[in-house]
């Protein structure tokens, strides 16, 4: 394409002067800094144009007159040095055009936001959705990189990305990086870095010289201030899990929503532990285990003091249906008649279940260890295979339903309810097949005013047994009361899907929620939280009308 940009060079390799290279015309109040004089070959006899070091001891021909001006009005810099390093020279043109009142372009603040990945994360989710034009990359090309000269590009289709980028990172060149996540549709905004004239290649002259004549000849705006976060908060993820939590387009509709909100959100990764302790809290959203990295992170965030969900508690208690199976029955809560069997107490079942009965290794999870037993010699078999993973199995009464109630719960009041359907034919919300492919059942979101309040009242309570953290809570429901079948620690949540009834407003009580720890944590002012809807108020009102808002296949 006509937009992607050319290789890096090494220096000896920079694209040679221009055999008639066009001379600029800048407006009267401009002035541009460059490392090297050669390094912007268009300057001709301008004189306006300055090398970074004549910059900084102000020894240029006739700048003395340009600075007894400036007390009447702020000269406009575009600094074009090579790299804007800390403490580089092309970092002391602009921290030096700051303390001298001038109008820098690039500021000390854009240049620390191109070199801070925390801040450049919650910013290039906003360029994801004006990625457009690309429809026609062959499917083998996963990486393009495009160079932006003032906001300019020579794709009609990428404008609205260029524009955007030049607004929120106002550095006069740019290098943005696309990646085409696998398994999704569509391109996202890996990473965005500063270039410098020598980047721009011949062919390119003229853009280059009409984006600048246009910026240095348009009223001067600022470039936009982005405030302190009030908190950084790190999500772990795991790109390459079939089954998440959470997939790449909910994550990044937290990011954005975390902007708004003035908290600075980042996607980690396992090989990232190293650097939990620059965040200030913990979002996992990858499937936990407690003899997994998931726990290593949770603790570690745990014993720093940082605001986590999910906790170590949490996963602890979660990720074991034999301890939830205790839990539950010693605090009265109804759940289908469940047993623990071990390698000598199996034959003791003979003659005592009524098939068919569901066999649990209970640290399973996504229904990859649940199977279903319809006679004793099944049951045996299924149980001595289940008995190399665990030395306990779960033994639960079989219990159909058309679906499953989950009702995520976060501090102990319900965040959202949806219905998971079982898979066509089968008799589990997720069917596994022996290849490791897998089918989902739809999924319907529901109002909380539709939801039978002992469904409600249920998952509540069972939620709270275990912690004020973010749960899913499981339950069947038929003619004879309501069941809870496990709490889970780390419930899904997609866009589209679980989200669908109340939309962005899930997000915002997620991260209100860790914002609120971390702020009463460090004594800070709490922000204004978001109210917690009063669902059995609405449960137990008059029912809305039960059509379906919201169907995922």
């Amino acid at each position: 394409m006509s937009s992607t940009a050319s290789p890096n060079t090494a220096d000896g390799d920079r694209p040679p002067p221009s055999s008639s290279p066009r001379s600029i015309d800048l407006a009267s109040d401009h002035l541009i800094v460059v490392e090297k004089a050669a390094d912007f070959r268009w300057a001709g006899g301008d004189s306006r144009v300055v090398t970074a070091e004549e910059f900084i001891s102000e020894r240029t021909e006739g700048h003395e007159v340009e600075r007894a001006l400036a007390s009447k009005r702020p000269r406009k810099v575009i600094n074009l040095c090579r790299n804007y390093d800390y403490l580089s020279l092309g970092y002391y043109c602009s921290l030096l055009a700051e303390a001298r009142g001038d109008r820098i372009t690039p500021s000390v603040e854009t240049i620390l936001d191109l070199q801070q990945r925390s801040t450049q994360q919650g910013l290039l989710a906003q360029l994801d959705r004006l990625i457009a034009g690309l429809d026609d990359v062959p499917k083998s090309v996963n990486t393009l990189s495009f160079h932006v000269f003032f906001g300019r590009i020579e794709d009609p289709a990428l404008a609205d990305l260029a524009r955007k980028s030049f607004e929120l990172f106002r550095c006069p060149l740019l290098e943005l990086e696309l990646e085409r996540p696998a398994g999704l549709n569509g391109w996202k905004t890996t990473s965005v870095k500063a270039l410098d004239p020598r980047d721009v290649d011949i062919s390119r002259d003229s853009l280059f010289l009409g984006a600048l004549d246009e910026f240095t000849r348009r009223r001067w705006s600022p470039a936009r201030v982005h405030s302190v976060p009030k908190m950084d908060l790190a999500i772990l993820h795991d790109p390459n899990d079939p089954l998440p939590p959470s997939n790449l387009a909910t994550l990044a509709r937290i990011v954005e929503v975390g902007e708004s909100m003035d908290v600075s959100v980042e996607l980690i990764r396992k090989k990232d532990f190293s650097r939990l302790t620059q965040f200030d809290a913990l979002f996992i959203r990858e499937t936990t285990a407690v003899a997994h990295h998931t726990f290593k992170f949770a603790k570690k965030a745990a014993a720093e003091g940082m605001p986590v969900i999910d906790d170590p508690g949490s996963i602890l208690r979660c990720t074991n249906k034999a301890f939830l199976a205790e839990l539950l029955r010693e605090n009265g809560i109804g759940t289908p008649r469940t047993r623990l069997v071990s390698r000598r107490t199996v034959a003791r079942f003979e003659d005592t279940l009524d098939y068919p009965v569901v066999l649990k290794v209970p640290d399973g999870s996504f229904s990859r260890d649940v199977k279903k037993a319809s006679d004793f010699k099944q049951f045996q078999g299924i149980a001595q295979s289940m008995f190399r993973e665990s030395e306990i199995v779960l033994v639960q009464d079989f219990m159909y339903t058309e679906f499953d109630w989950r009702v995520g719960v976060l501090d102990g009041e319900p965040l959202f309810v949806a219905r998971y359907f079982m898979v066509r034919d089968h008799w589990q919300i997720i069917k596994h097949a022996g290849d490791g492919q897998h089918a989902e059942g739809r999924t319907e979101a529901v109002r909380l005013g539709d939801t039978p309040p002992a469904v409600l009242q249920a998952a509540i309570a069972a939620a709270r047994l275990i912690g004020d953290g973010f749960y899913g809570v499981d339950l069947k429901q038929n003619a004879t009361g309501v069941f809870v079948i496990e709490i889970n620690d780390n419930p899904n949540l997609d866009v589209g899907a679980e989200d669908k009834v109340t939309g962005d407003e899930i997000y915002r009580k997620l991260l209100g929620h860790l914002l609120a720890k971390f702020e009463a944590r460090n004594g800070t002012a709490p922000s204004e939280p978001a109210a917690i809807d009063n669902v059995l108020m609405l449960a137990t009102a008059a029912p809305a009308p039960s059509d379906p808002v919201a169907l995922r296949a």
